[in-house]
Formats: C-alpha cells, sequence, structure tokens
C-alpha cells in the first residue's frame, strides 16, 4: 500500500510490464503528441469498453487493471524468438521488478528457450499461455468474426497450459493468458473462461508493442519512440500509468537490428519508478493470483 504523503514518502505505484514476441498491424505513427492521441482514438473506436470491479474491460477482455492505485504491469510474449530473454531477465531483476510472460507452447518446447523459462519462473515472474501454435482464431475485420471452433480452440489453449505445467508451474497457478497477435472475440474470451483463465490484453495508448518490426517495415518505430509513447501517455491520460498494462515482445528476430526496445527498459523502470509506480504481475493486478 502506498505511504501517506504525510509520512514525507512517495507513495509506490505498482507497473505491470508484458513483453510480446507477436505482431500488431496498427503501430505506424510517428511520435508527437497529436500522432499519441490520434492512435488513442483510432484504437478505441475499435473497441467496446465497460468498467466492471475496478478493472476494464474490452470484449471480456481485460485491458486495464485499478486506477486508484499506482501499480502498472508489463506483459511479455514470445512464439519465435528470444534475443531479449537474458537482458529483459537481468534487468527485472536489478530492479526488483515483476513481470508476466505469454509464451506458445512451441516456444515452451523449445529446448534452446529452456533455461531462460527456468531462469524466470524461478525469479517469480508470471509464466502463462499464448496458444500452443499461435493461431489466428479471428478475422482483422471490424468487428472481428470467428475462425476457430470452440474444440480447436480448447484443445489449443491446454496443449499450451500442459506444457506450462511440465515446467513444474500448477494448473491453479496458470489464471491469465494473452491471446495469439493479441487478437479475439466475444467467444474467445468465454471459451477460455469455462476453462479457468481470464483472458488479458495490453492497455491500448501506447505503441511498445512496436517493437516486433523489422529493419525494412514502412511502419517502423525506433526504440525510443515507443518509449516516448509511454511516457506521453503518462502525462495525457487523467490516471497516468494507473493500471496500465505494457505489451512488449521478448525478441523480434535477426531482421530487425537497428535497435531493440529491451535495450531502453530500465530507462523506463527508473524514469516510473521515481514517479512513483510499482511494478507488479499481471494477475496480481487485476486480484487473480493464486499463490
Amino acid at each position: 500500500m502506498p505511504t501517506p504523503m504525510t509520512q514525507g514518502k512517495i507513495p509506490k505505484l505498482t507497473f505491470i510490464i508484458v513483453l510480446s514476441l507477436l505482431s500488431i498491424n496498427t503501430y505506424a505513427a510517428p511520435n508527437t503528441d497529436k500522432a499519441t492521441k490520434d492512435y488513442v482514438t483510432e484504437v478505441q473506436s475499435k473497441m467496446t469498453t465497460y468498467t466492471k470491479n475496478g478493472l476494464t474491460y474490452d470484449r471480456g477482455c481485460v485491458i486495464r487493471g485499478p486506477i486508484d492505485k499506482k501499480r502498472m504491469a508489463i506483459q511479455i510474449t514470445g512464439g519465435g524468438f528470444a534475443e531479449g530473454g537474458e537482458s529483459i531477465v537481468k534487468t527485472l531483476r536489478e530492479h526488483g521488478v515483476k513481470a508476466t510472460f505469454y509464451f506458445t507452447g512451441d516456444f515452451y518446447r523449445t529446448p534452446k528457450f529452456k533455461p531462460l523459462i527456468e531462469s524466470i519462473i524461478k525469479d517469480g515472474h508470471y509464466v502463462g499461455p499464448h496458444g500452443d501454435k499461435h493461431l489466428l482464431y479471428a478475422s482483422w475485420e471490424v468487428p472481428p468474426k470467428l475462425l476457430v471452433d470452440k474444440k480447436t480452440f480448447s484443445d489449443d489453449l491446454l496443449a499450451n497450459i500442459k506444457t506450462i505445467e511440465d515446467y513444474g508451474v500448477p494448473r491453479k497457478n496458470i489464471t491469465v493468458w494473452n491471446p495469439a497477435y493479441q487478437h479475439y472475440t466475444e467467444e474467445i474470451a468465454e471459451w477460455c473462461k469455462e476453462l479457468g483463465v481470464q483472458l488479458v490484453n495490453y492497455t491500448p495508448g501506447a505503441r511498445t508493442m512496436a517493437d516486433y518490426m523489422e529493419d525494412d517495415d514502412p511502419r517502423f518505430l525506433t526504440a525510443r519512440e515507443m518509449a516516448d509513447s509511454l511516457y506521453n501517455y503518462e502525462k495525457q491520460d487523467p490516471n497516468g500509468l494507473n493500471g496500465f498494462i505494457m505489451h512488449m515482445h521478448i525478441g523480434a528476430g535477426p531482421k530487425r537490428t537497428k535497435d531493440h526496445f529491451f535495450d531502453l527498459l530500465p530507462e523506463i523502470i527508473e524514469t516510473l519508478q521515481s514517479k512513483g509506480y510499482e511494478f507488479v504481475r499481471v494477475d496480481e493486478l487485476i486480484g487473480m493470483r493464486a499463490e
């Protein structure tokens, strides 16, 4: 809990970091205040949001935690690459931050990633599903149309959960997950709830999830532009980054060489901690931590 200002201490803010290795199609605007506002307007126009029990939802998916405390989360996803893994884990450890990692079943099964995953679990971070085979569950239309049936979806998610259990994580501790491509429908949100896990996505407004873009992508954003979009959001939103879920990737692959967003993670954490934000796991942020 924050320490009262009357005691002369800065309240702690909790910030959840989410990192993702997978792609989304909408992060192209250059980093200016106007571009940030335009981007937020565009994304939010495609969403149907509502608040329940202090959480913000879009079509049954949690997209923001409680805004009454300076707590955030870092969400990290992975599918095929992990060149940022060691750096990210080292940064989180040095700054005493717990984050949330969502990996595909194929990622969990890849032998070269096993030491990294084991170190993530050992350090007390959350590890969850990201879809076993990284299936596209819905079309890119607005609104999106479902592309899989319930059995195909359930089999895929349960297979992914099994790969996490194989690392010694109890099933009861796997309570939240992030969908492949960060793309879903109301049916997906309902089906996963029936399986005992809550769908969670990033908070729209910043463009940190664009760190997957390769050098020749016409929408390429620099790591600095991505970081500045987060800082701009914090200034513009009346609630700052309270309850914010920040999304990033654990790797982008060999075709992104100009820079890497994960190299700015120490700066981002230190900047936001200096403003009183506390970083927590997503499951803790939204009140679904089982441990």
